[in-house]
């Protein structure tokens, strides 16, 4: 008997719900923000405020750099424009040249020392108990808080010759030769005291950062890389550090512009001595604007000092986008 097949049943297709239409007597709503101006009046105070306080300075600094600026132009008001003379004249000062030699070995050794300490410290906060981590947490957040004058004040006491913990605790030691000894009239050690003041005050935020990126990092990737035979330091270079790179470049620059910028601890603890031992480029812009009255050549040094800054930014932003790029 020929098989009759039944017609097959008509697929239904997907009705969408009739859209509401809209009363005949109302407005249409004009399409997104853009047609109205409030919020841009809004936030147009702050825009301007913050432009003012941050070019209008800048600008002046440039100014004054390409003028013959001293105390009796400061007064007067009336200064000649002198073109490159003030930065020909730094360029051709060894004395310039030396500070800057300076100033980015004081940033290489800070940043270093901030770095491989704070991730150091990350590891080791993120192996700890609750309770433990918590103490760690809550102690790097006071440091970290701690303002810069004040944590500056507490090392000059604790070095003091005279009344200083640290040389008290050398001598109860048996190291006699320590006995009012005066830290800050040696180059070297004054030199060391800065470095140390602030790895302290940096290495809080850095740690907490990097411990913040670290439990981003997926526990099931260690694991997988133990069961494969790695070992602690190959998870850390092959797993751990690659997930947190970007964050990791990230503080890096931010470390960068914190140590090339360390004015109030050097201005504060020494003022750029003994002799120029602690001078960093913006000591040496504020020595030369105050002690000798050349506005000009100061400001010419801070513009120089701007302009470094942001080479070396630039370098490490391209060197974080094409690693994002490559991964």
């Amino acid at each position: 008997m020929p098989t009759v097949r039944e017609p097959a049943a008509p697929r239904l297709a997907r009705l969408r719900p009739p859209r509401p239409s809209a009363p005949p007597g109302a407005a249409r709503a004009p399409s997104g923000d853009r047609r109205r101006p409030w919020p841009y009046l809004l936030v147009a105070p702050a825009v301007l405020g913050m432009l003012y306080l941050l070019l209008y300075p800048l600008a002046r600094a440039v100014l004054i750099s390409f003028q013959d600026f001293r105390l009796r132009e400061l007064i007067s008001g009336d200064a000649k424009f002198v073109g490159l003379a003030n930065y020909r004249t730094l360029l051709t000062d060894p004395r310039f040249w030396t500070v800057v030699r300076r100033t980015f070995l004081f940033m290489a050794v800070n940043v270093v020392l901030i770095m491989v300490i704070a991730l150091l410290v990350a590891l080791m906060t993120e192996r700890l108990g609750k309770v433990w981590r918590a103490f760690v947490l809550s102690s790097l957040v006071l440091a970290w808080a701690m303002p810069v004058v004040a944590a500056t004040t507490v090392f000059q006491w604790l070095f003091h010759s005279e009344f200083g913990v640290v040389n008290w605790a050398l001598t109860s030691l048996g190291a006699e030769s320590f006995e009012r000894y005066p830290w800050f009239a040696n180059g070297t050690a004054a030199y060391a005291i800065l470095v140390t003041l602030v790895v302290w005050q940096s290495v809080p935020f850095a740690a907490i950062t990097l411990y913040s990126a670290l439990t981003t990092v997926p526990a099931e990737l260690h694991e997988s890389a133990r069961i494969d035979g790695a070992g602690p330091w190959r998870i850390l270079r092959s797993v751990t550090f690659p997930s947190i790179r970007p964050i990791a470049m990230l503080v890096l620059c931010l470390e960068v512009i914190w140590t090339f910028k360390a004015f109030v601890q050097i201005w504060v603890m020494t003022k750029g001595g003994p002799g120029d031992a602690t001078t960093i480029l913006p000591v040496y812009a504020v020595q030369t604007a105050l002690s000798s009255q050349r506005y000009d050549l100061g400001s010419a040094a801070s513009m120089i000092t701007v302009v470094l800054m942001s080479g070396v930014l630039m370098l490490y932003l391209r060197q974080m986008l094409r690693q994002e790029n490559e991964s």
